[in-house]
């Protein structure tokens, strides 16, 4: 059974950092696009950072310089190291597969986490 395990997520103050995992089971990890999404409620889940099965990666405007996406391959694990975070940053964190090129397309993500919450107090 395929499947997607995030852990890591909490609560901190503003300033502070975390790091969240996903580990995946029941297929090949590193042949696909791997991605980060947030969500909170009342709002679309929205793409944070993604990595290329080939070691890309790409984060978006609001956490470029705060947030690092990477892989260990060998564990199938996927990580989101968070500094400096703010009170915007507070949301329910999922990682999920792509079944092509990374994208901020949720469709095209077809293997989700269950997700970990993350907030920042201000």
């Amino acid at each position: 059974q395929e499947q997607l395990v995030e852990s890591g997520g909490g609560s901190v103050q503003a300033g502070g950092s975390l790091r969240l995992s996903c580990v995946g089971s029941g297929y090949i990890f590193s042949g696909y696009c791997m991605g980060w999404f947030r969500q909170v409620p009342g709002k679309e889940r929205e793409g944070v950072a993604y990595i290329e099965h080939d070691g890309a990666t790409r984060l978006v405007d609001a956490v470029k310089g705060r947030f690092t996406i990477s892989k260990d391959g060998s564990k199938n694990a996927l990580f989101l190291q968070m500094s400096s975070l703010k009170p915007d940053d507070t949301a329910i964190y999922y990682c999920a597969r792509g079944w092509r090129r990374c994208s901020s397309r949720i469709n095209e993500y077809d293997l989700w986490g269950q997700g970990t919450q993350v907030t920042v107090s201000s």
